[in-house]
Formats: structure tokens, C-alpha cells, sequence
């Protein structure tokens, strides 16, 4: 437990804003022990400022000042990123640090951005009366799918149903329920389900991995927060006078318009295994730099399937499902923004635990709750693979050696209750990613066309106060309790 203690403490003090030099110093110099090329480039602790003004801007925003945050969001973004990378690149000489943010960032709007716009050219019309019943069998089956073309897809393919199925009672806890269930914890069992997987799997973590080990606390975890929204939406007496139905006869039929565009789907997910870093896949043209290949094919065929799947897309599907990008445009500069300045902290975090004092403090337990939380305010694909890097290196293992991950994922070799604190990584990282707005790239998405629609969504804070504290949280500790803290 005290092991547990520091780390949300050492946690929540990368999220404050430094009061001396002492702190910055200190922490560099306990980074230092563990040695290591890029000592010298460690960002001193104020450089988490402009992280933390991004995060109150984002919170506060749409709640004090929503003219001003709606027209000028986008400079906002750039700028405090601009000066983040400025840091690193004039004053750390420090280029290793934005060009990984770079690529990271352009894997992930890519991957976002196609199965965002593929699956807005397919609609899907289920004339039925919204109950609860089908409302919770629909999100296990947004669980399941989520699986198969990723928390985005899944997110952006069912999330208009469920809102017109629902459109004459719906309420924000419907939205939020589906933010919880389809665009985070379902996407726990294939590295295409969820972006942090899908960053473990390029760095060597097997396929077949997270479906073998993730898939008891999935599905305890996805029936549970099922059972819950049942109740919750049984109670639901409601009628929301912007979306009342006066419809008393249903078909109970299930149209789909825009069927082709699964093929487009298709491609994005066949698209996701052309990397030169995966076994098979060496032909896959490529620039080798600090120590991985860079290739941006992966990445030019989902935009370009993107722009053909909008352009040949149905177009009674696309104003069937109101389409538009202005979901997606949001995600692109707020994430912009977040990936430019959260480097500082992910770095400071990354090198404490890989120092001796770090070492010290890491278990499945900490590694459980330290990815979480930080997965929570941190976008959860760097948090993953910034802990698991960190976890690796603390038994004398390499995350760029692919032989080392390979044996970390199945406790081979000089590893030794590594299973258990992958696991830990792993569900850490995509079940806390539904605990903000920015946790997880789908959440905002979901959030932007559900406030297009007309439902009043919860601020960032009302979001984590009257949803994910009540709610997510308890369930969370529970997951820990029987699957993690005796283990």
C-alpha cells in the first residue's frame, strides 16, 4: 500500500505546477541514477506548465468562456505545443522527444480519422422503441465490435443509432454509459480494440495476447457496467422534449445504407498490420531512426482510404447520420495539444520509474493505478507504452528489443511477474481512458456529435463528478480488488 501511495503521489505532483527549481532539480538528478544516453535531456518539471494550461483550458472552457474556446481552440492548442517543442528542441537540443510525438500523433489521427470517416458513410436504422433491455444488449454488442474495427469505429458506427433509438428519453448518462462500455473497456481484447494495445503490439507484444489475458476482467467488467445501466435506465421515466416522438408503431426492422463502406473498414484494419517493426512485414518501406523503422504506408493508405470512402460514400447515409468533421477536426488540434505538451510529463514519469528509486516502488499494483490515473488525463496510448517501458527496464529488459517484450509478455527468461503486470498496464491503460473527455480519442468524438445533436453533455468536470467518480471509479477498484491486489 505504501508502494501504491507514492506513486499517486509522485502521480499528482507531475499534474502541479512546481513551486522552486528544487523539485525539477531533484527529480533530474534521481532520473540520472539510472544512467542512460538522453540523461542530459530531461525536461525540468515547470516545463508541465503548458500541459497542465491545456488541461483547465479544456476543462474550464466550455463552462466560463465557450465563445472564445469554440473560435480559438485551435491556436490555443498549436501554440502551447509550439512552445513545448520549442523547449525541447532550443533549449534540451532534444529532437528524439518531438519526432516521436510526431509519429504517434500521426498514427493515431490517421487510425481515428479513417475509421471515423468509413464508418460515418454507413448508416444503421433500427426501428424499435429504445428499452432498456435492448439498450444494454445493444452496448455489449458496441463491447464486442469494438474489438474487431476499434473503440473509433465502433464509436462512430453506433453511436447515432443509439441516440435515435433513444430519442425520445435520451439523457447524458446514455452517452456517457456508451463512452464507458463501447469507446473504452470494450476495445480491451485486440491490439485493434484500443490505441495502447495497439502501440504494445508494434513494439512485440503478441496478437493473441490481450484476448487470453484480458478477457476475465472484460467481461466482468462489461456485464457489470451492463447490469448497471439496465437499472439505471429502467428508471428512466423522462421525456426530452428536444427529441419527442410521437411514433406509436415500430417495424422492429433493421435497415443498413452504406454497406460498402465496411470494405472501406476493412482496409483500415488489414491496413493496421503493415509495419516494418512486425514480424513478416520488413518489406515494408521504411526509415530507420533511433533504434525502430518509420513507416508512414500504414499511415498514407487509412487517409487515403479516408478521402475514398468520403467521396464514394452514400450520400443518404451521410445526411442520414448528419455527418460532418467538425467532431473530428476538434480531436485533431485538441490532440495537437495534448501529445505536444504532455511530453515533460510522460518523460519525468517514464524516468523516475526506471531509476533505482522507481524500480523500487514497481508492481502489478502501482503499475495498475499509475497507468490508470495518468491514463485518465493523459491521452492512454503514450501513458501504455511510456509504463510498460518502464516496467521492462526495471528487470533489465529493453521495450526496443523485440525478444525482450516477447519474453516479458509471457514471464520467459530473466522476467519474473511480468504476466501479471502487463495485464495490470494493459486494462489500466483502457478502462481509465473513460475517466475524462481527453482519457481516450473517441470520447471526444462521441461527446462533439452528441452536443451537435442538442443533448447537453456534462463539462470536463461535471463528466468525472457526477459519472466517474460515482460510477467508474468504484468499479475500477473493484476490478483491482479480484483481479490485481492478491494476485
Amino acid at each position: 500500500m505504501k508502494k501504491l501511495l507514492a506513486l499517486i503521489f509522485i502521480s499528482v505532483c507531475l499534474f502541479s505546477l512546481p513551486i522552486n527549481d528544487l523539485f525539477a532539480n531533484s527529480l533530474i538528478e534521481v532520473v540520472s541514477e539510472g544512467g542512460g544516453e538522453d540523461a542530459h535531456h530531461m525536461p525540468s518539471a515547470w516545463s508541465v506548465i503548458p500541459f497542465v494550461v491545456l488541461l483547465v483550458m479544456i476543462a474550464t472552457g466550455p463552462l466560463f468562456y465557450e465563445h472564445f474556446w469554440h473560435k480559438n481552440y485551435p491556436k490555443v492548442a498549436v501554440v502551447l505545443a509550439v512552445i513545448v517543442v520549442g523547449y525541447y528542441l532550443f533549449v534540451l537540443h532534444n529532437t528524439h522527444g518531438p519526432i516521436h510525438a510526431l509519429f504517434e500523433y500521426f498514427q493515431f489521427i490517421a487510425l481515428l480519422s479513417s475509421l471515423y470517416i468509413a464508418s460515418g458513410g454507413i448508416l444503421i436504422e433500427i426501428d424499435k422503441k429504445g428499452r432498456p433491455l435492448i439498450n444494454a444488449i445493444l452496448l455489449f454488442i458496441g463491447a464486442v465490435i469494438s474489438n474487431i474495427i476499434g473503440t473509433t469505429g465502433a464509436s462512430m458506427l453506433l453511436i447515432r443509432p443509439f441516440i435515435r433509438l433513444n430519442k425520445s428519453r435520451i439523457q447524458p448518462y446514455h452517452i456517457v454509459f456508451f463512452i464507458f462500455i463501447v469507446s473504452n473497456i470494450g476495445g480491451s481484447l485486440t491490439p485493434i480494440g484500443d490505441p495502447p494495445l495497439f502501440l504494445g503490439f508494434l513494439k512485440g507484444v503478441p496478437f493473441s495476447w490481450t484476448l487470453s489475458h484480458n478477457f476475465l476482467p472484460w467481461i466482468f467488467t462489461i456485464v457489470l457496467f451492463c447490469l448497471i445501466f439496465y437499472v439505471f435506465d429502467k428508471r428512466n421515466k423522462e421525456v426530452n422534449p428536444l427529441f419527442a416522438d410521437e411514433q406509436e408503431q415500430y417495424s422492429q426492422k433493421i435497415k443498413v445504407t452504406g454497406a460498402k463502406n465496411f470494405m472501406w473498414l476493412g482496409v483500415v484494419i488489414a491496413a493496421v498490420f503493415l509495419d516494418p517493426n512486425v514480424k513478416g512485414f520488413e518489406w515494408v518501406p521504411s526509415i530507420p531512426y533511433d533504434g525502430q523503422n518509420f513507416s508512414f504506408v500504414r499511415e498514407l493508405i487509412m487517409l487515403s482510404v479516408a478521402y475514398m470512402s468520403f467521396k464514394f460514400a452514400d450520400k443518404e447515409a451521410l445526411r442520414g447520420n448528419e455527418f460532418n468533421f467538425e467532431p473530428i477536426r476538434e480531436v485533431a488540434f485538441i490532440f495537437v495539444g495534448i501529445f505536444g505538451t504532455m511530453m515533460p510529463a510522460l518523460e519525468l514519469v517514464a524516468g523516475f520509474a526506471s531509476s533505482e528509486t522507481g524500480r523500487e516502488l514497481i508492481s502489478h499494483n502501482t503499475l495498475y493505478w499509475g497507468t490508470g490515473l495518468l491514463s485518465g488525463f493523459l491521452d492512454n496510448a503514450p501513458t501504455y507504452l511510456n509504463f510498460l517501458t518502464a516496467a521492462i527496464a526495471s528487470q533489465g529488459g529493453s521495450i526496443n528489443v523485440k525478444a525482450d517484450v516477447v519474453n516479458f509478455a509471457y514471464g520467459m527468461g530473466t522476467f519474473h511477474d511480468s504476466i501479471i503486470q502487463l495485464t495490470a498496464i494493459s486494462i489500466g491503460a483502457v478502462f481509465f481512458g473513460a475517466m475524462t473527455y481527453i482519457g481516450n480519442g473517441p470520447n471526444f468524438m462521441v461527446k462533439s456529435i452528441a452536443e451537435q445533436i442538442g443533448i447537453q453533455m456534462p463539462s470536463f468536470f461535471g463528466y468525472i463528478i457526477r459519472f466517474s467518480l460515482p460510477f467508474l471509479l468504484p468499479i475500477l477498484i473493484i476490478v483491482w480488488l479480484i483481479f490485481f491486489a492478491f494476485a
